[in-house]
């Protein structure tokens, strides 16, 4: 079938199908300065929810193990994927080597006034900075945004105007969501806290890992939304 003849049928069938929140939601013209964001998991939730990259259902993966609730509105950035060049940014900024890309899209917390009561939502968000985390050996990223025009968040430019302790609640969850009372080794381990710059480089490097991948999908998304 060729492109156009793929367009037309994409066309005619899109009003009767949800998208799918990783390939069929746009990124956003202003990415990455702005992102769409899908919202996995809100603060209230008891069970961890995660996006089955198949269906594009949210499943349960787990129930809440422990205490520890996430802080924010967490999910993911639509159209990427941690890949070879997240991995060896990653590998760069720490000094390692051996790194891989944890093979899923790349995760946000955003930070709001409001309170946001149920997932399975999209959302607006600015990255300000953002958490290096490698789990396993896999880099695992965890941006870190403010809702678009928050009234209360929305001045922050940069992971600086954030106070350190909420900074240290949302790395004391990611450090120990996974990990059982009185483990005596971490599973993840967090290596910097950095700022907007670094995280929009990520976005860009998860982006084109993204367009490695799933160059064809993103060409048909792109000619719906009249960008190609």
């Amino acid at each position: 079938m060729k492109n156009n003849e793929a367009f037309d049928l994409f066309k005619r069938v899109r009003p009767l199908i949800k998208a799918h929140p990783w390939h069929g939601v746009y990124i956003g013209k202003s990415a990455p300065e702005v992102v769409s964001t899908y919202i996995e998991i809100v603060p209230t939730d008891t069970l961890k929810f995660e996006l089955d990259k198949q269906s594009g259902y949210l499943k349960i993966d787990r129930p809440q193990l422990y205490s520890n609730v996430c802080p924010t509105p967490y999910g993911l950035i639509p159209q990427t994927y941690c890949g070879e060049s997240v991995a060896e940014f990653c590998c760069l900024k720490t000094g390692r080597s051996g790194i891989k890309g944890d093979g899923d899209p790349l995760d946000i917390c955003v930070l709001t006034e409001k309170v946001i009561t149920h997932n399975d939502i999209i959302l607006n968000a600015v990255p300000i900075g953002g958490l290096r985390m490698i789990d396993g050996e896999e880099a695992d990223d965890k941006i870190i945004a403010v809702m678009h025009k928050d009234n209360v968040f929305g001045g922050w430019d940069d992971i600086s105007d954030c106070p350190t302790s909420l900074i240290e609640r949302i790395r004391h969850y990611f450090l120990t969501y996974k990990e059982a009372p009185g483990a005596e080794k971490r599973i993840c381990e967090i290596t910097h806290v950095y700022g907007r710059e670094e995280a929009y480089e990520i976005i860009r490097r998860s982006r084109q890992d993204y367009l490695n991948l799933y160059s064809d999908l993103n060409d048909l998304l792109m000619m719906n939304y009249g960008e190609k």
